[in-house]
């Protein structure tokens, strides 16, 4: 699998231009899955309601995934993206949608909401999923997700190979802890942060960390992005080493699970 992210910079609220720089640079890779930022196409820091309904989507038949579909199925390739949701009965979810070369696949839903998202947003109801596709098993965590070991251990369970991690980090925790997440669980993640500075409303300025990164099931970072350029990077990966969840010839690190004990 080529895989990889694009760290974008995205400019508040230009929903249109950012969708349109994104699927340029798609129309010229070649790759079988790319990993876009948490809110890739309307930027982050919401001052009111007004401006959450304005720029969120119906799923899928908002414009952002139908256009996402539209360059999936163009240049064969499986995206995975976040994007403000809306629904029919008037509620709102931070999100991410999952598209390939045959259409729609997927939809999650943010779990575990983050800061000011908690005054716009409905917690997640989706719960977590993993997607049987033609090149891997793909499960879907959304930024803050990654702070709780659950999220991971759940798509881990379900036979996640791939992690696909959407992210606004600002915290400077992150890039370091998914090389953990990763190793307890012998899973690929891919975090596609962003870039780029908000500071909307009179509200204090939310600075996006970048350090986007590949990570493999041994915990080694494959590649990292800088902290303050635009990039793609795109490299190959075995889905299969995943499979993989002995560390010697007695221990196996889901088998070895005491579920037993845990209280949760």
């Amino acid at each position: 699998m080529k895989a990889g992210f694009y760290q974008t910079e995205t400019l508040f609220g230009e929903k249109d231009r950012n969708l349109q720089r994104v699927l340029e640079r798609l129309e010229v890779i070649k790759a079988d899955l790319i990993v876009l930022p948490e809110f890739f196409a309307t930027g982050y820091q919401f001052t009111d309601i007004e401006e959450v309904e304005a720029l969120s989507e119906l799923v899928p038949d908002g414009m952002t995934t139908k256009a996402l579909v539209e360059i999936s199925r163009k240049r064969d390739i499986f995206i995975v993206a976040g994007l403000p949701e809306k629904t029919e009965d008037g509620r709102y979810y931070n999100s991410a949608v999952l598209t390939g070369p045959d259409g729609f696949i997927g939809l999650y839903r943010k779990s575990h909401l983050f800061f000011e998202e908690k005054l716009f947003f409905s917690p997640g109801d989706t719960g977590f999923r993993v997607w049987d596709t033609d090149i891997g098993k793909i499960g879907i965590m959304i930024c803050f997700d990654w702070f709780f070991p659950e999220s991971m251990r759940t798509l881990a369970l379900q036979g996640a190979e791939v992690v696909a991690h959407p992210a606004n980090l600002v915290l400077p925790y992150c890039p370091d802890s998914m090389p953990t997440r990763c190793l307890e669980n012998r899973v690929f993640s891919i975090t596609a942060n962003r870039i780029g500075l908000e500071k909307r409303g009179g509200k204090p300025p939310l600075r996006f960390i970048g350090q986007s990164e590949v990570v493999g099931p041994d915990g080694k970072i494959i590649v990292r992005a800088s902290s303050d350029k635009e990039e793609i990077i795109l490299i190959d990966i075995d889905p299969k080493e995943a499979k993989e969840k002995r560390i010697n010839q007695f221990n196996d690190l889901l088998l070895d699970r005491r579920p037993d004990l845990y209280r949760l």
